[in-house]
């Protein structure tokens, strides 16, 4: 009888150690919903002309002048009910081959999550547009693979644009905020990681600050000729009804 209170103290020291354990496990399960995403965009600018360049000795110079691979710097600021996709850092060392892959400063992406829309301002040939419409509605396929990305653990989704564009994404749900790079969205949390195999680039983030954005770093005033998605791709059908297949490529690169 005299070892009770001894055993009494045990179990409530370990009840207690336990409870600690899983509170702050708990604790860690942290879930982010106000921060900046900065993403390293890569493409292989090679890639898309190397077939022209066996028969062409013009491409093949080019292909020498030009880097296979650019990269510039994307960031992406987010609250629980918006975003806004746009220029970080271009590397002042990059030389673009490709057209429709140098970006330029005033180029953005402003997501309303709320009221489900999309407002993109981009520049094609000398025109600026502000496309404004539904948020893309896209239908992803769910895998079940998953990788680390910027500390966060993704899983895979795959989608298709333009009827036959294959994207893959990774996306993590300890950011509940369905946004990503560029357009894209309408997963159960933050894309961290992009590829578009047939434009040969991929969007992979770096880091996840949690630094709360301000209302004009969402609410970007935005200039430019107003259109819809229609509308755009209707007037850009004129514009390249003499390029061909590469007509096709072309409004890829826009429909980002």
């Amino acid at each position: 009888m005299a070892n009770q209170p001894a055993v009494f103290n045990m179990k409530k020291i370990l009840f207690i150690a336990c409870f600690g354990c899983i509170f702050t496990a708990s604790a860690q399960t942290q879930f982010i919903t106000k921060g900046r995403v900065e993403y390293e965009k890569k493409l292989n600018q090679h890639k898309g002309i190397e077939e022209q360049a066996e028969s062409s000795v013009w491409m093949q110079a080019m292909l020498k002048a030009y880097p296979k691979t650019i990269t510039d710097i994307y960031e992406l600021r987010f609250d629980s009910n918006r975003s806004r996709y746009k220029l970080a850092k271009e590397n002042n060392d990059n030389k673009y081959l490709m057209w429709g892959t140098k970006p330029t400063e005033t180029d953005g992406v402003v997501q309303d999550l709320d009221n489900k829309t999309v407002s993109t301002q981009r520049e094609v040939f000398e025109n600026t547009y502000v496309i404004k419409d539904s948020l893309r509605n896209l239908e992803w396929r769910i895998t079940d693979e998953t990788r680390q990305i910027a500390g966060f653990e993704c899983r895979k989704a795959v989608t298709r644009i333009c009827d036959s564009v294959y994207v893959v994404a990774f996306y993590t749900d300890q950011i509940p905020v369905s946004s990503g790079p560029e357009s894209f969205g309408g997963l159960p949390g933050m894309i961290l990681g992009l590829a578009v195999p047939r434009l040969y680039t991929t969007w992979f983030a770096t880091k996840v600050e949690l630094t709360e954005p301000t209302p004009a770093q969402l609410n970007p005033v935005q200039k430019g000729k107003k259109v819809n998605w229609e509308q755009l791709y209707a007037e850009l059908k004129k514009g390249f009804k003499d390029w061909g297949k590469e007509a096709d490529k072309r409004l890829w690169i826009v429909s980002l």
